[in-house]
């Protein structure tokens, strides 16, 4: 090799081949920021989690007190999920019980008795009944009860009043809510719509043949407004879906008060 030639190990001072103080500090600087920024890491991702298992809570749902399929139809039409769990209890009108008063205890008893084994649900109750002349007619025995009732309600107006009672749980209501005569932990409120129905003259053959079709037969006062009865209504004052079994404005304006729909 030639004199005067270095290589580049020989270019390497002894201060090159061994770290200074200052490559020192600066690792030991590197490592303490990769620490604290791996403890950055770990912290988000808890934190993410956390968020993410909020996010995950189950929301209460809306438990609907009625096997009733006209029911299930309307409520379907405020676009609101629910289940059905019919309630089973005693329907009879007490002894001199006003019809008004008859209506809104069974739709309380009936949301009482699902709220009673779904404690963290909404519950929706109802019953509605048919007055004329101040007698309630409920849903018929048999076909000539059914009969009797079309007679009664031929040529005359009467009132169909449908009562709603709400259980919400406490721990997913507002304190605005009134309390009523429910299980400790919940809120409820219960209140009626009602609606004038005209009625036209009924021919008999009219009557045999309605309840010769079955219709009359699971509907309080022996008829369906939006089935063959139609053809027998003058008018209606008040609400059309009161009469079908859920005022629709009512309970809409009960589920916004309490929460569980959106404005």
């Amino acid at each position: 090799m030639a004199e005067g030639v270095q290589t580049r190990k020989s270019q390497l001072s002894p201060a090159r081949l061994a770290p200074s103080i200052l490559d020192i500090a600066w690792l030991g600087i590197s490592l303490l920021e990769t620490a604290l920024l791996s403890v950055r890491v770990v912290t988000y991702v808890e934190k993410g989690s956390i968020i993410f298992r909020m996010h995950q809570q189950k929301k209460p749902e809306l438990i609907l007190a009625s096997s009733s399929p006209r029911r299930q139809e309307l409520l379907r039409e405020v676009g609101i999920s629910f289940q059905v769990h019919a309630a089973n209890i005693n329907e009879d009108q007490m002894p001199g019980e006003p019809p008004i008063d008859y209506a809104l205890r069974l739709a309380r008893e009936k949301s009482e008795a699902v709220a009673a084994k779904y404690p963290q649900s909404y519950v929706l109750g109802a019953d509605t009944i048919v007055v004329l002349h101040g007698e309630v007619l409920g849903k018929p025995k048999d076909q000539q009860d059914a009969a009797r009732m079309l007679r009664l309600l031929s040529g005359h107006s009467h009132e169909v009043t449908t009562a709603v009672s709400l259980i919400v749980p406490s721990t997913f209501s507002p304190s605005t809510v009134p309390s009523g005569n429910v299980a400790q932990g919940t809120l409820a409120e219960t209140r009626a719509s009602t609606t004038k129905v005209y009625f036209r003259e009924i021919a008999e053959p009219e009557i045999q043949q309605y309840v010769a079709g079955g219709e009359p037969m699971d509907k309080a006062g022996a008829y369906a407004i939006q089935g063959g009865a139609s053809r027998w209504t003058d008018r209606i004052e008040g609400e059309f879906s009161n009469v079908v079994g859920l005022p629709l404005s009512l309970v809409t304006e009960m589920l916004k008060a309490t929460g569980l729909m959106k404005s």
